[in-house]
């Protein structure tokens, strides 16, 4: 057999998404990286061997978390797996993972590579793995100074000897009311096994193999079976979860097999679904996906409370906004629900000190083995949420390696701020951190726009929506206003109209469970415009929601238009995210009681027009340089008026600057969830965003122009410094329904 010995700087095992998000942004910021992955492809659950859709905090858009997708690394993988393959072919996605490693200088990809020791240079230091590669019989050393474990099972970790926790903790240890009873739920999550169906245009014989389930009534919830459902869908075939989720891995693969073709064998054989006569199998897994396994202990623990009331921690570098996602042990055999999901009211910060090991010194954490309870791991294990503290954890490494540190070091808050200005000019997006202005010569300009949206009216030129369900129009409000709205009203016969105003007790939230005032508006059979005035002013700086309460005799009108930082919310419901309109969670459980109010997918979630007085002003110039690369109590966009042919904003100095780089951040409506496989999706651009634009110096010339954007972030390294006073940014509207905007712009002198 063959030995290769590598040297690293920064060693990362494990290519899922937390794995890819770690080495890339490390490679990117300058550190010599070696991924090592034990499959032959990348992308862990989210790759073609398991197919699950990449989700996390917007989690189907099913809660109140608006415009919460992970940004940065993650964003960027969504937003190019959009524009390149919205059917959701896991195939297509495996390139694109590929791609965003292999075009990396700084990363050394090892495939099919498995590593099975660790050595350590004393009792709290990783010297290097050792691995092996059946594919080309090459036994691997890989020294490094950093190591990250993303491998989900904590294969470094543990051998390394890093305390650990597995299974469900008692209420009595973190005192999480919510902690399971673990003589009726089990200790840990399960596995899941997933398999695609095709019609093939002719019938299809299936003759089950002698492995396969063999009476379908063993499974409780059989009756839920149809043909018309595979994938992700199938999320429910689960099993494991009062097995060593480790050891008997394959073990239970055997048992997922079993109940995979003894369902497709029900759905072929039993007769009652015809609709399968010309079916047949596609794909079935090979390999379980894995929920849970071993937790590792950081500096600290992430518990139910941090989740459900939104704890604020200085070192917060990532969020999560998935529900608290509890699985029963026995998964597809037990007679409880599939699932117990409950949300918070909004997104929840995960802090720096949950993503290193507190007793391996040069040890990261990252994926579904952060230091988190069982009951928090329930909403952190996702994988759009993995991937944005894989990112954390990358940048970290970096910075460690520049100044010569170990993880725990950046925690002096001098340094965490650096991390955390680091992280959010990548477009991280921590939970009230603004991008740092340091450096930002766009921060001193004086910046000019050539025109600004002032709402004071949302078209009405859409279809008519009956109220059904409640609805609202979420809008930008300011305090101390008294808000008057005007709207059309269809409605068969004479009736009332109720209308509230709402907002969320904290403002950071989307969640309305704060009224205002509430109007009852008299409504004549037919169709009249009507004006909804509340006397009562609006009490803060933050979204409210002009909400029009279910009423099945009055249809209402909305737009075509829409535009950056607004959008409309329904009280429906998703079952696939336990959201029936309400949250009403168990007695004494730690949890709280709410209303989801969520948007409905493009191209439906019109707004809703109307007439809006006063006009709205929050799309000036000035928040291109507000500091935020989404909306949070406002939009943070600079918008074009829509009737403006030559929208541009520019910026100038009393003296020219040195420029080398300009980053543009636009808006690729990060309310959408952009399930990475098998949902597919009504477009491949994103219709927020501006696809054409062109910057011009002091003298009028073009310096750089782009006419086929479709990402969030663009970074414009030049060739040669710009030595201008002056850099405009001319921009068009992505359509005649939807305005240019611009969440930030960040300049950056040369060195």
């Amino acid at each position: 057999m063959r030995t290769c010995r590598l040297e690293a700087q920064f060693v990362v095992v494990g290519g899922g998404l937390a794995g890819i998000c770690a080495a890339v942004t490390a490679a990117r910021a300058g550190a010599k990286v070696v991924l090592v992955q034990d499959r032959p492809v990348l992308g862990g659950n989210a790759s073609s061997e398991v197919r699950l859709w990449i989700l996390g905090a917007t989690s189907h858009l099913g809660n109140n978390n608006r415009w919460s997708r992970e940004g940065g690394l993650v964003d960027e993988i969504l937003v190019e797996n959009l524009y390149r393959n919205p059917e959701g072919n896991p195939v297509i996605l495996d390139t694109i993972l590929l791609e965003k490693v292999r075009q990396e200088p700084n990363i050394t990809l090892l495939l099919n590579t498995a590593v099975f020791d660790v050595e350590k240079s004393d009792a709290h230091t990783i010297l290097r793995l050792h691995a092996f590669c059946p594919q080309d019989s090459t036994f691997y050393e890989i020294c490094g100074r950093l190591f990250c474990d993303a491998s989900g099972d904590g294969v470094i970790a543990y051998q390394a000897g890093a305390a650990f926790r597995m299974g469900a903790e008692e209420k009595s240890c973190y005192g999480e009311r919510f902690a399971p009873d673990k003589g009726e739920f089990g200790e840990l999550l399960g596995h899941s096994i997933y398999f695609y169906s095709v019609d093939t245009g002719k019938p299809v014989r299936f003759v089950p193999p002698s492995y396969a389930l063999k009476d379908i009534t063993a499974i409780p919830r059989w009756q839920k079976i149809n043909a018309a459902e595979h994938g992700c869908r199938f999320w429910w075939l689960e099993y494991g979860g009062r097995l060593d989720t480790v050891h008997d891995t394959e073990r239970i693969k055997w048992d997922l097999w079993s109940v995979v073709y003894g369902v497709w064998d029900y759905i072929k054989n039993s007769g009652k679904f015809p609709e399968a006569e010309n079916m047949t199998l596609a794909w079935v897994g090979t390999i379980p996906g894995k929920r849970e396994s071993r937790r590792f202990e950081g500096d600290y623990m992430l518990t139910q409370q941090d989740i459900i009331e939104q704890r604020h921690h200085p070192d917060a570098v990532a969020y999560g906004g998935w529900a608290i996602d509890l699985h029963p042990a026995e998964g597809v055999y037990s007679h409880r629900n599939g699932c117990i999901q409950y949300h918070a009211k909004g997104i929840y910060e995960i802090p720096y000190r949950c993503y290193y090991s507190r007793d391996i010194r040069n040890l990261f954490l990252a994926g579904r083995c952060i230091s988190a309870s069982h009951v928090a791991h329930g909403s952190t294990r996702v994988m759009a949420t993995a991937g944005l503290g894989g990112q954390a954890v990358g940048m970290a490494a970096a910075l460690c390696l520049q100044s010569g540190l170990q993880p725990a070091a950046l925690c002096d808050p001098e340094r965490m701020r650096e991390l955390q200005r680091r992280l959010n000019i990548a477009g991280q997006s921590i939970p009230r951190i603004p991008l740092d202005t340091f450096g930002d010569l766009a921060a001193v300009a004086t910046v000019r726009a050539g025109s600004e949206l002032s709402l004071e009216e949302i078209p009405f030129d859409g279809p008519w929506i009956p109220l059904d369900y409640s609805a609202a129009q979420m809008l930008p409000m300011k305090p101390g206003i008294r808000y008057t709205f005007e709207i059309e009203a269809d409605a068969a016969v004479d009736t009332a109209l109720e209308a509230e105003l709402r907002h969320a007790e904290k403002p950071l939230n989307y969640t309305p469970d704060t009224i205002v005032e509430r109007v009852r508006i008299p409504l004549r059979k037919g169709v009249s415009r009507v004006s909804v005035a509340f006397t009562r002013p609006f009490p803060a700086e933050q979204y409210g929601f002009v909400t029009f309460l279910r009423n099945e005799a009055v249809r209402i009108r909305t737009s075509r238009w829409r535009c950056t930082g607004i959008v409309s919310v329904f009280n429906k419901f998703n079952e696939a995210v336990n959201n029936h309109g309400c949250q009403t969670p168990p007695p004494d459980s730690g949890i709280d009681a709410f209303e989801f109010w969520c948007p409905d997918r493009r191209p439906a979630g019109q707004n809703i027009a109307m007439r809006i007085a006063p006009a709205i002003e929050a799309f000036g110039a000035s928040e291109a340089v507000g500091g935020y690369v989404r909306p949070t109590t406002r939009p943070n966009a600079w918008v074009a008026a829509p009737h403006d042919p030559d929208p541009y904003i520019v910026f100038r100095w009393e003296t020219p600057q040195h420029i080398r780089c300009i980053r543009l951040y636009f808006d690729t409506d990060f309310d959408h969830p952009l399930e990475s496989v098998q949902m597919g999706h009504p477009e491949r651009v994103i219709p927020f965003c501006v696809r054409t634009y062109e910057l011009t110096d002091a003298s009028g010339r073009v310096v750089f122009r782009c006419e086929d954007n479709h990402q969030t972030i663009n970074e414009i390294v030049l060739d040669e410094d710009l030595v201008t006073d002056r850099l405009q940014i001319r921009v068009k509207h992505p359509s005649a329904e939807v305005p240019a905007a611009l969440f930030n712009v960040r300049i950056e002198a040369a060195e």
